[in-house]
């Protein structure tokens, strides 16, 4: 505290009325002195006496919070960005998606679930100033504007927060809180929660049973933001400094960018001035009145934390305001954790959400506490019959479980050559028929510890006239054994998902970890899973009396009239929208419109010019940029992600392909299968 307030030991003994010694003594530990004197000196640090008693880190006064940008590297090396950003769309669905995924990691006690809330809050106003003075606007602002160069995407995107926050004067902020979870522990830059959270990047840290294995989720936060700009407020499970409430940080990350003369490598962070670290900022221990004016304030003590999304927006393009910012979260929370709000008898849900939504402090969509026997009736019965055990082995009544084992075969991982052979894991597949308000029957969902759906697959080649049903996959951890084989399935099955955590496939990680065979393994668990779907709703016949047998059963193999088969179509044009730019290209965003099925789409969009005196003419790319359920392959063309209904890109042509001004002709673009797709 002497080196933070700039004060001598001298100074100190002046304030307190003893020798230099005396002080010399306390700091270097040869004493400790009296209660009185101790009060003299809280007094004179302006610290709380109760902070000086118990010897921890004292509240920081809001004077003392900054923002510190880190310095450009001296070899001249810049980056256009965090590029963790980049792995995940900036949507409302990934978002809510990471952070609930980061949460059920982080489960504290396993008797009661991981509370989650997503509060969504516009502000206007007064309220807007208030919160833009508490966070030190006017300090970054210009940092903002430094970096919000066209020529780069981050660029673009902080141009286009700043042009928004001015044309509308309105703020949207997004909190996500956790409570019964661990909290952001350990020190300010050794390893710990704190330091991997919002200090560094592709760092996880995770291990075991967890879902997150790249240190990549936490990155879908800042992506959500229109500046980057993400604020921490954490209660710790264990203390740090002496103290467990109200550790808060800010990070703003923004690429590299040049202000007053000087070059910043690109993050800032929020916090107070590191004594011992030049141009560093540390978090800081808030009082409840910061937090309140930061929009940060937490409803108990309950360890756990909050982010703060400030310039929260869907980059999907999709939700505007927080009603339907507030529809979107709740359908993609159910979609994705409805598993893991489902509880047993004698075993608590995983995991229990709400989503808020409130405009300057008055509430316009009530909190709703999300059912998942509401959201998926069938698939929850049949998680619910599982963990109760009320699951059967053949079906006698309409709504029973059918219970069936898949089995997994197993891989040895490259570091364990003297383990023998690993075994085979058996699976828990559960089916169920489905109900008359299921969107989507016929489908399998596969999971694995946290029960966070990995992905849904639709069953294909099924039994003529069979009765829509629902299935769940439940692998390694999830099946509830505490078995080598159920340990090792999960671990691999963890490997195998990329980093968006949506399938299990061959990924680099995979092929590094574990020997020749595994991604093989893998694919068949997966096939032998539809294949068992098939298998139980196969009719079985009988020579003596094709009507006997469970009547449920005989219900499930019902045979009706079949429907006329409906041809897939062809992905189309939905919307294009576009300027020409100022540097005479046409930059387009396009939406495409996408027959349903379950491999993905790999197309080939081709820009041409319309003009009064010719045919359509074909021009060429300067840059494509995937903005939705889209990503973009070496050859330049776009694959659309596997159950897609609608996707969405945008383009800025070539200005030397331009057989004419683009100002003297319209655009269009045509959607052709690409090659790869048949290669």
């Amino acid at each position: 505290m002497l080196t933070l307030r700039g004060m001598s030991q001298k100074e100190l003994a002046d304030l307190t009325g003893v020798t230099g010694a005396a002080v010399n003594g306390w700091v270097n530990g040869r004493s400790e002195p009296r209660y009185e004197k101790i009060a003299a000196i809280a007094d004179a640090l302006g610290v709380s006496v109760d902070d000086a008693v118990n010897r921890r880190v004292p509240a920081s006064r809001r004077d003392e919070l900054r923002w510190i940008f880190r310095a450009a590297p001296e070899d001249g090396g810049r980056e256009g960005g965090n590029a963790a950003n980049f792995a995940f769309a900036a949507s409302l669905d990934v978002l809510a998606r990471e952070a609930t995924q980061n949460s059920l990691d982080e489960r504290l006690s396993e008797d009661s679930p991981v509370v989650a809330r997503y509060v969504l809050h516009e502000l206007t106003g007064t309220h807007l100033r208030d919160f833009m003075e508490a966070l030190g606007w006017d300090a970054i602002e210009k940092h903002i504007l430094a970096a919000a160069d066209p020529r780069q995407k981050v660029g673009r995107v902080l141009r286009d927060g700043l042009q928004e926050l001015e044309r509308t004067q309105r703020l949207v902020l997004l909190r996500v809180d956790d409570y019964n979870a661990t909290g952001l522990t350990g020190p300010e830059y050794e390893d710990g929660r704190f330091a991997r959270v919002v200090r560094r990047t592709l760092d996880s840290g995770k291990s075991g049973t967890q879902g997150g294995s790249y240190g990549l989720g936490k990155a879908a936060l800042w992506a959500a933001s229109r500046f980057g700009l993400v604020l921490v407020n954490s209660t710790l499970s264990e203390p740090q400094d002496g103290r467990t409430e109200r550790r808060m940080a800010g990070r703003l990350e923004l690429p590299w960018h040049q202000l007053d003369g000087r070059d910043y490598a690109g993050p800032g962070w929020f916090g107070v001035a590191d004594p011992k670290r030049q141009n560093t900022a540390q978090s800081w221990w808030g009082d409840q009145e910061s937090a309140e004016r930061l929009h940060l304030k937490r409803v108990d003590a309950m360890p756990g934390t909050s982010f703060l999304v400030v310039g929260a927006y869907d980059g999907s393009g999709e939700t505007e305001d927080v009603e339907d910012m507030y529809e979107r979260l709740v359908k993609s929370l159910s979609r994705n954790f409805w598993a893991s709000m489902v509880g047993g008898r004698d075993e608590s849900p995983k995991l229990q959400v709400s989503v808020a939504a409130f405009r300057n402090g008055a509430s316009v969509k009530a909190e709703k506490v999300i059912d998942p026997h509401e959201q998926e009736p069938s698939r929850s019965r049949a998680v619910q019959a599982f963990l109760d055990g009320e699951t059967v082995e053949e079906l006698t009544e309409r709504h029973q479980v059918l219970q069936a084992s898949v089995p997994l075969e197993l891989r040895r991982r490259k570091d364990d050559v003297e383990t023998g052979n690993p075994g085979t894991h058996e699976a828990v597949l559960l089916l169920t028929p489905a109900g008359d308000e299921d969107e989507n029957p016929d489908q399998i969902a596969y999971m694995r510890a946290t029960r966070m759906v990995v992905k849904y697959k639709r069953v294909g080649d099924l039994p003529l006239g069979h009765r829509p049903f629902q299935a769940v996959l439940l692998a390694g951890a999830a099946t509830r054994r505490h078995t080598r084989e159920a340990e090792a399935a999960e671990q691999m099955l963890r490997t195998a998902e990329p980093p968006d955590h949506n399938d299990w496939e061959g990924t680099e990680d995979l092929t590094a970890t574990y020997e020749r065979g595994a991604r093989q393994k893998i694919l068949e668990f997966k096939k032998a899973a539809e294949q068992k779907v098939r298998e139980l709703l196969r009719a079985r016949e009988d020579d003596e009396s094709p009507e006997e047998g469970p009547e449920a059963l005989r219900e499930l193999l019902r045979l009706d009239p079949p429907r006329v088969a409906r041809l897939q179509g062809f992905p189309t044009v939905k919307a294009i929208e576009g300027t020409v730019d100022g540097t005479g290209a046409w930059s387009v965003t396009v939406t495409v419109k996408l027959p349903k099925r379950d491999e993905p789409w790999v197309l080939t969009p081709v820009p041409k010019f319309v003009t009064r005196s010719s045919a359509p003419l074909s021009v060429e790319w300067c840059e494509m940029e995937p903005l939705e359920n889209c990503e973009l392959t070496p050859h330049g063309n776009l694959v659309f992600r596997d159950g897609a209904v609608q996707g969405k890109f945008r383009g800025t042509t070539e200005v030397s392909s331009h057989p004419v001004e683009a100002t003297m002709a319209q655009v269009m673009v045509e959607i052709r299968r690409s090659k790869e797709e048949s290669a």
